[in-house]
């Protein structure tokens, strides 16, 4: 419990940030979670910039507890539907999402990934950019119960939450102002998602 001369070290516009800020990073994580457009990993990064720079204490666990949170309800509900939607005669509109999103050859090497590791590949999944839904949907097709998914994706969602928190711990220790810190974590943040994609690119493209 915060103690009364922490609370009162804490200025309006802190308290305000405090209770806006974490439903707000809960919801945008959740809604990340269930339409993979939302750049959660710089919504979290961002969020450990602002708390780093608070002076309330554990600003920053409650950013960790907030996105790993968010992220595995998400994950659960976004393969809750899934399920259903491979129950479904005609599918859902859920699951043709998730299909949109996990191009085949991926499907194939995160359904080879799960048959030889198991859960171990839902922790890998959430760090590699573009790798939870392809290992989501093999989940799915090797029809694993929502049990043995939410098992094994916590862990996952701990892991995630821990690695773009110290992103954002690290744009937040490299400048004075918490805007310049939110700037280097989301930049940083975007470079790790999208660098090993450019490179697989090139790697790919035909010589010549």
């Amino acid at each position: 419990m915060m103690t009364l001369a922490a609370v009162t070290t804490l200025g309006p516009a802190e308290s305000t940030q405090q209770a806006l800020g974490y439903p707000s990073l809960f919801l945008l994580v959740l809604i990340g979670a269930l339409v993979p457009v939302v750049p959660t990993g710089a919504l979290v990064s961002s969020a450990a910039v602002v708390a780093f720079h608070q002076t309330a204490p554990f600003s920053l666990a409650l950013v960790f507890v907030t996105a790993s949170l968010a992220a595995f309800c998400g994950d659960a509900a976004l393969y809750w539907l899934g399920r259903r939607g491979m129950r479904s005669r005609n599918g859902s509109r859920w699951l043709a999402a998730i299909r949109s999103r996990a191009p085949e050859e991926r499907l194939a090497g995160a359904q080879e990934k799960l048959a030889d590791h198991g859960t171990t590949v839902l922790v890998l999944s959430r760090l590699v950019p573009a790798g939870r839904i392809p290992v989501m949907l093999a989940c799915l097709m090797a029809d694993w119960p929502l049990r043995r998914f939410a098992r094994g994706n916590l862990p996952a969602c701990l892991a995630w939450a821990v690695t773009y928190q110290l992103i954002g711990i690290l744009g937040g220790s490299l400048f004075p102002e918490p805007w310049q810190g939110v700037v280097a974590a989301v930049a940083l943040t975007l470079a790790v998602s999208v660098v090993p994609g450019l490179w697989r690119r090139l790697r790919e493209r035909p010589a010549g």
